[in-house]
């Protein structure tokens, strides 16, 4: 994206506040670091019926899956199957017993997934200072290894968007606030405490479901939180560890204020190390949480240990 389309995001963010060395020059997890011992035990409060939830998208659906413009959907390949047997193609195994194997193809950001803390950048310095030379061929430094190493565990809350606003799925380019994300906990009778996970539905990957991708494409722009410096602050206040929604970025795709394409991404990410979990299924949760008023639960996850990663695959579990 070219200057003259938008401002550059190193001139909005430049009075931003950052977390860098706030855990040492070493550190590659961010605001995860807030998710301490004291936080998984208080996070644990939130089981009260053992009601569990998982939250990643389906991937390498024959039918095609989600994806950010310019990926591809995942793909599945069959390597072995019955089918060589029937053929006279399968080895002949000691004891006779037949198997079936297979692979896949896809991009690391192609299903629900982490980004790594080094995957968007400007100013030519990633999360916590590292040089931006350090992703050439390859995260060296806040690769998604080191947030797969540790895992996330911690007290989430949901904040229903789409059902505040009262729609199944906010339209195309809709925004909101952190402003938003308190009326709606306010709204639902919860409350959002300091080093929660935030997970925020507007619906939007529903859309992909119940209309196809050939709405869903057209004319893409994501709805999502926009930039402001007080939505950053709230941020940085409440030391959120970890920002989860259902669309493939988390955030507007280009700023209707500042013209800029994710800017979030480098005000939360880049400089405060706040973890991002994008491309989530929040339908079945949303129900539940609406059918017994609990918003909150044990969130656990961990992304796949890919090394030099810039994200990877996850399947996040909710524990009611």
């Amino acid at each position: 994206m070219s200057h003259a389309m938008g401002s550059d995001v190193a001139d909005i963010l430049r009075d931003a506040p950052k977390n860098w060395g706030r855990w040492g020059p070493d550190d590659e997890v961010g605001a995860l670091n807030f998710l301490g011992t004291q936080q998984v035990l208080s996070a644990v409060a939130s089981v009260r019926s053992g009601k569990q939830f998982t939250l990643q998208v389906p991937m390498a659906d024959p039918k095609g899956d989600p994806v950010w413009p310019g990926r591809r959907s995942a793909e599945r390949y069959q390597i072995i199957d019955e089918g060589h047997w029937c053929c006279g193609k399968a080895p002949d195994l000691p004891g006779g017993q037949h198997y079936a194997d297979d692979a896949i193809s896809a991009y690391l950001q192609g299903s629900t997934q982490y980004d790594a803390l080094g995957h968007v950048w400007y100013d030519g310095q990633l999360y916590n200072g590292y040089d931006a030379k350090t992703t050439i061929g390859g995260l060296e430094k806040a690769s998604v290894q080191a947030i797969g190493e540790r895992g996330i565990v911690g007290r989430g809350v949901l904040l229903d968007i789409a059902r505040l606003r009262g729609k199944p799925w906010l339209d195309k380019g809709e925004t909101f606030t952190h402003e938003d994300l308190l009326a709606a906990a306010a709204a639902q009778g919860c409350e959002i405490r300091k080093h929660d996970i935030l997970l925020i539905r507007t619906g939007f990957i529903e859309s992909f479901f119940a209309l196809g991708a050939e709405e869903f494409y057209a004319h893409f722009v994501e709805p999502g939180l926009t930039y402001s410096p007080e939505l950053v602050d709230w941020f940085h206040a409440m030391e959120i560890p970890n920002l989860l929604t259902d669309t493939m970025a988390n955030e507007v795709t280009i700023d209707p204020v500042n013209g800029a394409m994710l800017p979030l991404h480098g005000a939360l990410m880049r400089n405060l190390g706040v973890t991002f979990t994008e491309l989530c299924d929040l339908s079945r949760l949303a129900a539940d949480c609406a059918d017994d008023g609990q918003w909150d639960f044990l969130y656990v996850a961990a992304p796949l240990k890919i090394v030099n990663g810039t994200g990877a695959p996850v399947n996040p579990v909710a524990i009611k």
